[in-house]
């Protein structure tokens, strides 16, 4: 059917309408994309341009300035020095070798150094820097900087490294920082990224081990553009690291020089403790070593150095050394004696050389014996028949019982590596640890800390101040961190009465001042800090019946290896303590022997220097003028005053 011209009129306006909305729909679409692309190629370009080259965008960690520690007075004992290094980033470098060839021909690199740097670059993440070289002259560091467009991937820079600047002082208390090791990423739980930065310094031993989380910080982030050649064209952006908090120990610089000084050439340990607060002032193993040496990894001479010298510097004696106490255990046998009320402070033992029990002779160090001897004099002349009958009225169970209150068998906690715990031993120890019954006789050699009883220095110390003070004093060896002082915590009182706790102490001031005390060769003359002490000898050997008849060896014609251990502990002043010592030397024959040193360094922190030659016997003092010009102690040091963080 033929449409009219009326219909057509309205088809074709229809048409056109629809053409027109859909045309000025393209337009507008046209439009706002020509405006998106005007706004992404013009007004955002710089922004975009670096998003599409975001591969070029490298971020780097940067390494946090770790805490520095300090004595009890500010002087610094471990703190961080500049450190100049060339780094080296695979992904940047390119031909790697090409590039190290390049840096070579402007800087002496060491062979061997290079070689692990290169097992470094090939086996950590290529993004990760590696340490080519450090401890550079800044000369050597301007030059790798000049030609750094013509070496893509190396970077010169500034880092801190470890210093000890006190040396052997502290290395068995603060330990030594090292390269972080495969086994040590393996020991983190959760890997701090900081350690993936090239050379970081990661606490080894000691407060540097067990204090690294506070002494690490956190590490910071910057963000930089790297050319197609590897170089750094500018900085981003950057977080800022949090430096790790710094340490003040207890420690009395000056006391543990001195008492490392005194121990010259011996093979031991000293521990002064402060009888009220439990400040450790000093805690020396001789010998020492220089913790420097380990900082930016030890050589393989001069580590095999320290592990093939006899006396083995880098055993800490003064926690791992576990030593039989020998008789400075003995006033732990009259307390417990004296608390289960099994003898009285009158009540006399005859001692005519020997004890015996079992089938049996126990001997006393004494071939002739003591004669008839009390509480006070068996303390003072340390006979051993005495605490052999008296160990054997009150068991070992009570013994061990009461060594619990005294610290004794009881891992310390303070922040140092190895401590050990110990050992006093029970019938249920025996039981559970050999599977074997108790024996009697073991309670006898138990008695004069022998057999199976071990203490460490710092155990002994710890005894001697709760002896000195009545109290379970705890040993402390942080003072404060970023300047806030750590608590000390209250010392609970021991439960014995006072009036046996101070028959001990009266008998152990006359083992120093009696007629016939062990150690009266040793005394401190000057009023105001008279001691108190107690001397100790353990056996390393055997004795046989055949030697005793024929006559036993002295200690001196024997080898340096056979000779029996020397120990001493005692506290000063004596009416109203301050400080008490424990010192041992290896094969250092007898306590007597030992008294001299451990007298001395005490006489030291009581003075809080070199003591005057008043405070010894009169015809000491010569001898003592001429042993302190030969000593060879570390100038006195300024303390560094630094403002708190807290």
């Amino acid at each position: 059917m033929k449409r009219s011209w009326a219909e057509s009129d309205e088809s074709a306006g229809v048409v056109s309408r629809r053409a027109l909305v859909l045309g000025g729909a393209q337009l507008a679409l046209l439009s706002t994309l020509v405006l998106r692309m005007r706004q992404l190629q013009v007004e955002e370009a710089a922004e975009y341009q670096l998003l599409a080259e975001d591969n070029r965008v490298n971020v780097r960690l940067i390494p946090p300035r770790r805490g520095k520690v300090f004595d009890r007075h500010g002087i610094p004992v471990a703190q961080n020095g500049q450190n100049y290094r060339i780094v080296i980033v695979r992904e940047d470098a390119g031909n790697v070798e090409e590039t190290i060839s390049k840096v070579r021909r402007l800087v002496e690199l060491d062979e061997s150094k290079l070689q692990r740097a290169l097992k470094e670059v090939y086996r950590r993440s290529p993004f990760v820097p590696v340490t080519l070289a450090d401890q550079l002259a800044w000369e050597d560091v301007a030059e790798v900087a000049v030609n750094a467009p013509a070496l893509p991937g190396i970077t010169p820079e500034v880092g801190l490294s470890r210093v000890y600047p006190l040396g052997p002082d502290f290395a068995h208390v603060v330990g030594y920082v090292g390269p972080v090791s495969e086994s040590d990423l393996a020991q983190a739980e959760t890997p701090d990224p900081v350690l993936q930065i090239p050379e970081y310094q990661f606490g080894k031993i000691g407060i540097e081990a067990k204090r690294e989380t506070d002494l690490r910080g956190r590490a910071g982030i910057r963000r930089i553009e790297v050319s197609a050649a590897g170089r750094v064209m500018r900085e981003l952006g950057r977080d800022e690291s949090v430096a790790g908090s710094d340490l003040q120990l207890t420690i009395d610089h000056g006391l543990q020089n001195y008492a490392l000084a005194r121990l010259a050439g011996e093979s031991g340990s000293a521990v002064v403790i402060d009888v009220e607060t439990g400040d450790l002032l000093a805690m020396v193993s001789s010998p020492s070593f220089d913790p420097n040496l380990f900082v930016r990894g030890i050589s393989v001479k001069d580590y095999g150095a320290l592990r093939e010298d006899a006396q083995v510097p880098l055993f800490n004696r003064s926690v791992q050394g576990q030593y039989p106490p020998g008789s400075t255990f003995k006033m732990m046998t009259a307390l417990a004696a004296l608390r289960a009320g099994v003898i009285g402070p009158r009540d006399t033992v005859h001692c005519p050389g020997h004890l015996e029990f079992g089938g049996r002779k126990f001997h006393c160090w004494r071939a002739g014996g003591h004669g008839r001897v009390d509480l006070d004099k068996a303390i003072a002349q340390s006979c051993d028949v005495y605490f052999y009958e008296v160990a054997r009225r009150v068991g070992i169970d009570l013994i061990a019982e009461l060594c619990e209150e005294f610290g004794l068998g009881q891992r310390p906690d303070i922040p140092v590596s190895a401590v050990r715990s110990g050992l006093v031993p029970s019938i249920k120890w025996k039981a559970q640890v050999r599977g074997e019954r108790w024996i009697e006789g073991e309670t006898l050699n138990a008695g004069i800390g022998q057999g199976d009883v071990l203490a460490t220095p710092l155990q002994l110390a710890v005894m001697t101040a709760r002896i000195a003070s009545g109290r379970a004093v705890k040993p402390r060896l942080i003072k404060s961190v970023d300047g806030v002082e750590a608590p000390v915590e209250p010392a609970a009182g021991i439960e014995l009465p006072e009036g046996q706790m101070q028959l001990v102490r009266r008998a152990m001031y006359k083992v120093v001042n009696g007629a016939r005390g062990t150690a009266r060769r040793s005394p401190i003359v000057a009023e105001e800090f008279l001691m108190a002490g107690k001397t100790g000898t353990s056996q390393v050997r055997g004795i046989s019946e055949a030697e005793r008849e024929r006559g036993v060896t002295k200690n001196e014609e024997l080898p340096r290896h056979l000779r029996d251990h020397g120990l001493f502990v005692a506290f000063a002043p004596y009416d109203r303590p301050k400080y008490a010592i424990a010192v041992v030397v290896e094969h250092g024959s007898s306590g007597s022997l030992v008294a001299p040193p451990a007298r001395d360094i005490l006489l030291y922190a009581l003075f809080e220097g070199i003591p005057p030659l008043t405070a010894y016997p009169e015809d000491q003092r010569e001898a003592i003028r001429q042993q302190h010009q030969e000593m060879v102690l570390r100038p006195r040091q300024k303390p560094v005053r630094e403002a708190s963080r807290a």
